[in-house]
């Protein structure tokens, strides 16, 4: 048997702004985005350069209860982690930017990190990770 994880769903409060956000400033690819008129919302998904794995579908909150979870998907814990072949590069670049590191770089035994939060707050580690651990 072979599976496996094709999307993550991410809460969004509007599909405009989310793709504005992780196109421009995250510089993610528009991997698609279709109109689904018998359910009225939009297939949006996105996925970092060069990424052959895990999409993100960015689903806007269609009920009051989704909307409380926008930006808080995971209780506050790191959400979703962004693995890099340059840290440094891309740090330096989130940064200029505008995007808000809540934790600065730090050496760890599995390689750099630091944590950065989305549009809405979801928190994500930006790491690039020991050959070992890749």
């Amino acid at each position: 048997m072979k599976q496996s994880i094709v999307h993550i769903a991410l809460v969004v409060r509007d599909y405009d702004e989310a793709i504005d956000f992780y196109v421009n400033k995250l510089k993610f690819e528009l991997v698609e985005d279709t109109h689904q008129a018998e359910q009225d919302k939009r297939w949006v998904v996105v996925s970092p350069p060069g990424s052959t794995g895990v999409s993100l579908l960015l689903a806007r909150a269609s009920k009051a209860e989704q909307e409380n979870f926008i930006g808080d998907q995971t209780g506050g814990r790191v959400f979703l982690f962004l693995n890099t072949d340059d840290f440094w590069r891309d740090y330096e670049r989130m940064v200029a930017d505008g995007i808000n590191f809540i934790r600065p770089p730090k050496g760890e035994d599995y390689g750099t990190v630091a944590v950065f939060e989305d549009l809405y707050g979801n928190l994500w580690d930006l790491l690039q990770l020991n050959d070992a651990r890749g």
